[in-house]
């Protein structure tokens, strides 16, 4: 797996005393922050890369930071080095992080996490350096060295994202919903809170003109978008070989997996119940006989047997290695060439991904001749079927090489194939010649309806087909409540436990169904469920 990119990235959230205040029956925006990177640290934890997390806090009623001098930059604590996020970080956020009685100034606050960037991250290589900024801007705020802390940002390519309790036009406003509403249950803006919109502006326009005002986010808005685990991102590791078309023509190729099974990693393990401690667990195995004393016996005086009704078949390790198949390394042969259209789609869903091949970037000649046998298959619309072998000893595949030509890129697409072996044909009497399964013209109106209302995708007014749940955009939601429970056992307040909170893409399948033209009841058919009761 090849080796990604880290980022760093500096939190930086506002525990003034205004940040407790709310209107009656409203979440204080100090709550909603709590949540935002709670949510946010979760998913860093889950991801599985390297990118490092600080913690900065201002408004707080200590001080604790390397610019703290002559009554400078106080109330302003850096909670968290830069450092991977872990379950202790998410502990200390929902016991530790607390809402100050004091206040400080968010540019303060600001060159504070520049200084720690710029300290933590010397001597180390990062892609990216970000600072996320969460307030409600009503700090008072001096903008003397506005000008010099945006040269500074831009010097040190620092990104800068602000979440804020409350922005005008993003339709959200805390929880008063109105995009022209000020917050506080209709109190109109505080002179800081006016002067922090203005500030706020200048910073972000002038850190990118075009798109600056992209990355200012409401609390809400960005609980929602954190509400789902992000996918771990890993970057395909690169696969080279052979492909060979007989014995006298051979193309040098890379191949990277662009569809795979999706498996988390699996890092569990067995401590002690009482100390937590793994070296505490001591395993001791045993062989014994199958007879009345259980006789031990050494595990060099086994081998593996298969029971075949009443007999044990003994199964040596010779005979494991004269049953393995034997390859002589990699391998990506073309047998032959066929239509398109002979590769069915049931044969498509064999396998466990799907591999794009390339030619070497260095390597012209080799381009140039993939390149022709891409265009050439695309022409005549057929497919290459070949022979593909991973490794050394690995299990021989036999699988199609569609053609694909893109805007930017043209490649191989290869499938696995099955072989006649695993295919099985299965034959059922027809149901037409018994009248009592004869289904009656209410049931084949019901079922097709049914299938209508389970159809994905939707024609728009050209006539072009548009799919309504994209799988490539769309978390596996298996991995998602996983996580969500192995986050409950660590900080069990962090994670609601409520199931009926779905995000708005799953919500999207109900909308879609539509069963008004399905009857309720039909004549001899057993009970229909009506959209009401899917949603459950």
């Amino acid at each position: 797996m090849a080796r990604s990119a880290k980022t760093a990235l500096v939190l930086c959230l506002d525990v003034g005393f205004s940040m407790s205040n709310s209107a009656p029956g409203q979440e204080p925006p100090f709550q909603q922050a709590k949540k935002v990177i709670q949510k946010f640290v979760q998913r860093q934890v889950f991801a599985e890369n390297k990118d490092e997390l600080g913690l900065v806090l201002f408004g707080s009623d200590n001080t604790k930071n390397n610019l703290a001098k002559d009554d400078q930059y106080q109330n302003i604590s850096v909670h968290r080095q830069l450092m991977i996020p872990n379950f202790e970080l998410l502990e200390e956020i929902q016991n530790d992080v607390h809402p100050g009685s004091q206040q400080a100034d968010w540019l303060d606050a600001l060159v504070v996490c520049m200084d720690l960037l710029q300290n933590e991250t010397l001597g180390k290589k990062y892609e990216r350096l970000n600072i996320v900024m969460l307030t409600d801007l009503n700090t008072p705020s001096s903008p003397d060295q506005l000008d010099i802390i945006i040269g500074n940002l831009k010097r040190a390519g620092i990104t800068l994202q602000f979440l804020c309790y409350f922005w005008p036009g993003s339709g959200d406003l805390g929880d008063n919903g109105g995009g022209s509403n000020p917050p506080h249950g209709g109190k109109a803006l505080s002179r800081e809170q006016q002067q922090g919109l203005e500030m706020t502006k200048q910073v972000m326009m002038s850190l990118d003109e075009e798109d600056g005002l992209e990355e200012v986010y409401t609390f809400s808005d960005a609980i929602e978008k954190l509400s789902v685990f992000k996918r771990v991102e890993k970057r395909p590791m690169a696969w080279p070989c052979t492909l060979t078309i007989g014995s006298s023509l051979a193309i040098k190729i890379v191949g990277y997996k662009a569809v795979c099974e999706e498996r988390p990693r699996k890092s569990w393990s067995v401590v002690d119940a009482q100390t937590h401690q793994k070296d505490d667990i001591k395993r001791d195995v045993v062989y014994c006989l199958n007879d009345d004393e259980e006789t031990e016996v050494q595990k060099d005086d086994t081998i593996q047997g298969y029971r075949y009704g009443s007999d044990i078949v003994p199964f040596s390790k010779v005979d494991q290695d004269q049953m393995k198949y034997k390859t002589d390394g990699k391998s990506f042969a073309v047998l032959g060439f066929t239509k398109q259209s002979m590769v069915i789609q049931l044969h498509q869903f064999v396998g466990t991904q799907v591999l794009k091949v390339f030619a070497p970037k260095d390597d012209e000649h080799a381009g140039v001749a993939l390149s022709g046998l891409i265009r050439a298959l695309d022409d005549l619309k057929m497919v290459a079927v070949v022979r593909y072998v991973y490794a050394r000893n690995g299990n021989p595949q036999l699988g199609a090489a569609f053609p694909c030509i893109k805007e930017k890129y043209e490649c191989l697409v290869y499938i696995q194939l099955p072989f006649m072996e695993d295919l099985r044909q299965y034959s059922f009497p027809s149901l037409e010649n018994n009248k009592k399964y004869t289904p009656s013209e209410d049931q084949l109106s019901a079922v097709d309806s049914l299938i209508d209302s389970m159809m994905l995708v939707e024609e728009d007014k050209d006539g072009v087909k548009k799919d309504l749940f994209k799988v490539n955009h769309i978390p596996n939601p298996q991995y998602q409540r996983l996580f969500q429970v192995v986050t409950t056992s660590p900080v069990p307040e962090t994670v609601p436990g409520s199931y009926h909170i779905l995000n708005p893409q799953y919500q999207r399948l109900f909308q879609v169904v539509t069963t008004s033209s399905v009857p309720e009841t039909v004549p001899g058919s057993y009970y229909i469920l009506s959209t009401r009761d899917c949603s459950r």
